[in-house]
C-alpha cells in the first residue's frame, strides 16, 4: 500500500485565541475520516519538554531573563522536534502542534524585543530545518483575550501561565509581531477571525484543511 505523505500542522495566536480548543475539536473531525493525527504541543510536547514548561510557565519564574527564556523554548523544540515531530512525518502521519516556531518571533522577538536574527538561527538549529506545510493563525484582540480569561474557571484557571499576566501592552506587541509574520508568509500562514464563537471558528478551520486533506488522501 502506499503512504500518505507526512503533513505538519502548526496553531498560532496570543493566549486566549482558542488553539487548544480547536486541536482538540479538529483532530476528533479527522479521527471520525479515519485518520489518526499526533496531536502535540509547545512547549511540553515531551517528557522532557514537560519540565521546562513547568518553569517557562510558572509564576514562579518572574525572575527568568528572556535570553534564557528564548534558549529554554529551543531546547524544548530539539527535543520536540527529534522525539515526537520529524519520527511522525516519517511515518506519513499528520501532525498538529499547539505553538511551534512563530510563537518563538512573536513572543520572544516582538513581544520581548529579542534579536529576530538570533531567534531564526536558533530555530533553525532546533527544528533542523523541518517547518509547518500549514499554520493555522487564530486571531482575536487583546481585549477579547483578556474578557476570556476573566471568565475561565476551575481547571482552565488553574492552567493559566504567567504570560496571561503580561501587560495589555506586551499582548498587543504579540498581536502586531502575529500579524507581520502573517504577512511575511502567506503561502504557509491562514490567517482565522477567532473572535466568534467555537462553532464558527471550527468551521473557518474545517473549510480550510478538508480541501487540503482531501487532495493528500488522493495521493495515496
Amino acid at each position: 500500500m502506499n503512504q500518505m505523505r507526512g503533513l505538519f500542522i502548526t496553531f498560532e495566536g496570543i493566549d486566549g485565541c482558542g488553539k487548544s480548543t480547536h486541536l482538540r475539536l479538529l483532530a476528533e473531525s479527522l479521527r471520525q475520516r479515519g485518520l489518526d493525527p499526533v496531536c502535540t504541543l509547545e512547549p511540553g510536547g515531551t517528557a522532557i519538554g514537560g519540565r521546562i514548561r513547568e518553569v517557562v510557565l510558572s509564576n514562579k519564574s518572574a525572575g527568568l531573563s528572556s535570553l534564557a527564556e528564548l534558549m529554554l523554548y529551543a531546547a524544548d523544540r530539539a527535543q520536540h522536534v527529534i522525539e515526537v515531530i520529524k519520527p511522525a512525518l516519517d511515518a506519513g502521519r499528520i501532525v498538529i502542534s499547539d505553538r511551534h516556531t512563530d510563537s518563538t518571533r512573536a513572543f520572544q522577538g516582538y513581544g520581548r524585543g529579542l534579536d529576530l536574527g538570533l531567534i531564526d538561527e536558533l530555530n533553525g538549529l532546533a527544528t533542523g530545518g523541518i517547518q509547518p506545510e500549514l499554520t493555522i493563525l487564530f486571531e482575536i484582540t487583546p481585549e477579547i483575550a483578556q474578557s476570556r480569561f476573566q471568565t475561565r474557571t476551575g481547571e482552565q484557571k488553574d492552567r493559566m501561565t504567567r504570560f496571561e499576566d503580561e501587560a495589555r501592552e506586551f499582548h498587543r506587541s504579540v498581536c502586531d509581531g502575529y500579524s507581520r509574520i502573517a504577512k511575511e508568509n502567506p503561502d504557509r500562514i491562514r490567517v482565522i477571525d477567532a473572535s466568534g464563537s467555537v462553532e464558527e471558528t471550527q468551521s473557518k478551520l474545517l473549510a480550510i484543511l478538508n480541501p487540503i486533506l482531501d487532495a493528500r488522501i488522493l495521493e495515496i
